[in-house]
């Protein structure tokens, strides 16, 4: 992932006991967890909440499809980086890439992406609002 992409975040987290497994390993669920944090800081970034994009708004970009490939373990209380980019966005479907990495040595963790579609609030495919969409778009150079 590229460091000057203008859709780009990085958070930084720390490990909990409570995400790992009986051998100190993060448990495979919590990948896609930080993933979810990596994209409500970049929407952050981007100048929007996505708490406001569902209440003030009435849209919701529901997950439709998710990938993650595992590259190395994660380990009880160590700082990881969650990298997270804007791929694509259209107006009823936006796509986000990730890589989850050691800041300390850039060993890849895990990379994957999460495919998403807006709806209303009844679940029906909607188009973003203008606002949203521009931003998307700024972000990505567009």
């Amino acid at each position: 992932m590229s460091l000057n992409d203008h859709a780009y975040n990085e958070t930084r987290l720390r490990v909990r006991y409570a995400e790992t497994d009986q051998m100190g390993v993060v448990y495979h669920s919590n990948h896609l967890i930080w993933f979810e944090v990596g994209r409500v800081e970049l929407m952050r970034q981007m100048g929007f909440s996505y708490r406001d994009m569902e209440q003030q708004d009435g849209r919701f970009i529901a997950v439709a499809e998710v990938k993650c490939r595992y590259r190395a373990p994660v380990y009880y209380d160590e700082e990881i980086a969650v990298r997270t980019r804007l791929k694509s966005v259209r107006e009823s479907v936006v796509i986000f890439a990730y890589e989850l990495v050691r800041p300390e040595s850039g060993t890849l963790l895990a990379e994957g992406e999460t495919t998403h579609i807006v709806t209303d609030s009844n679940m029906k495919i909607a188009a973003l609002p203008a606002k949203y969409l521009t931003a998307f778009r700024a972000a990505m150079g567009k």
